[in-house]
């Protein structure tokens, strides 16, 4: 998706280009963003059998679903699971935390 939003309209070849390491297989990344069309986060112009794709939800709208559905998934739907994975994981650190709680605390 990133590098959809990047480029704006690509095809599968302009996406492979753009990926640096770990280079997928062409049918393995033509696959994967036909995936992506199936679940409406990208369309295409068909150029006979060819098809130019580009993003039809912004990065907001995808990070909002993808964070919502990770968040059901792996964490009960608990944000306080979240945190608490986060802070387990030593990746946030104590005064992020009063960040957030800063925040919290001025939007009640």
């Amino acid at each position: 998706m990133h590098i959809l939003w990047k480029l704006k309209k690509a095809f599968v070849k302009d996406v492979l280009a753009e990926i640096k390491e770990d280079k997928p297989h062409y049918n393995t990344l033509s696959t994967i963003i036909r995936h992506l069309e199936e679940k409406g986060y990208v369309s295409y112009n068909a150029y006979g059998k060819t098809h130019q794709y580009y993003p039809v939800v912004s990065k907001e709208a995808y990070k909002e679903r993808f964070m919502n559905t990770a968040i059901e998934n792996y964490f009960n739907s608990s944000y306080k699971n979240v945190v608490s994975f986060f802070a387990k994981e030593e990746k946030i650190s104590v005064d992020e935390l009063k960040e957030i709680i800063a925040l919290i605390e001025k939007n009640k």
